[in-house]
């Protein structure tokens, strides 16, 4: 495939959170800032350490797992939804998300979402859209009032990367 030719920009794209069910429970995020930002992304995803002697380098090792983190913001339109569209109640697990289920398993101790960003392609000839999720992700947020009141959500990916910035 070739290369796109065409950069993507805020216009772009969208984020969804999804359960752990067999026909998972979905927020499309709406309203969000264009703000979306993931840290921590490398090869193994693994920390690198430099082992010396004498001052010298004699080796560079992998050695454990490191956990990428992400924060977005989103304007605020509602606390709460019976519909699968809020926010808050996809992270807090209320509203259309209380019988939501971990992607870890029904009996995690730790209840997470798969976090699935989708950038327009096709429509700029592409041969197809370009996505990635974060899965097993635990997600938290923060509330402010303001012009617009905003939802701040940062989160910690403990699963796979998958799809097209797969680790």
């Amino acid at each position: 495939m070739a290369a796109s030719s065409v950069v993507k920009n805020m216009c772009d794209g969208s984020i969804q959170f999804k359960d752990g069910t067999g026909t998972p429970i979905v927020c499309t995020v709406r309203f969000d800032n264009a703000d979306f930002s993931v840290d921590g992304l490398k090869a193994k995803l693994r920390e690198t350490n430099a082992y010396q002697h004498r001052g010298v380098l004699s080796s560079v090792r992998h050695t454990t797992r490191t956990f990428p983190t992400f924060t977005m913001s989103v304007s605020m339109s509602e606390f709460t939804s019976a519909a699968a569209n809020s926010v808050s109640d996809a992270i807090l697990k209320n509203g259309a998300f209380a019988s939501a289920v971990s992607t870890q398993g029904a009996n995690a101790d730790v209840y997470t979402l798969d976090v699935v960003i989708t950038e327009e392609g096709t429509s700029f000839g592409d041969a197809a859209d370009h996505t990635f999720t974060l899965e097993d992700c635990e997600l938290s947020m923060g509330y402010a009032e303001g012009d617009p009141n905003t939802f701040s959500i940062s989160g910690t990916c403990y699963g796979a990367i998958t799809g097209d910035l797969a680790v």
